[in-house]
């Protein structure tokens, strides 16, 4: 059996901050983890996304 394990690491969904404001339909969004005990700020990455074809500014949400 599989144990429970608390640990520090969280999954964490980042959006596309371009799509958002572009009006386009649809959405990017990535999912990744994240150790909460080490960044305890809201995580920000540069990632691909496909509709606009280019590298865009990705923020964490939730």
């Amino acid at each position: 059996m599989a144990k429970k394990v608390k640990g520090n690491r969280v999954q964490v969904i980042l959006e596309c901050t371009e799509h958002k404001e572009s009006g386009m339909p649809g959405t990017s969004r990535y999912i990744t983890t994240k150790n909460r005990k080490n960044t305890t700020q809201r995580l920000e990455l540069k990632k691909y996304n496909a509709v606009l074809k280019r590298y865009t500014l990705h923020r964490e949400i939730k």
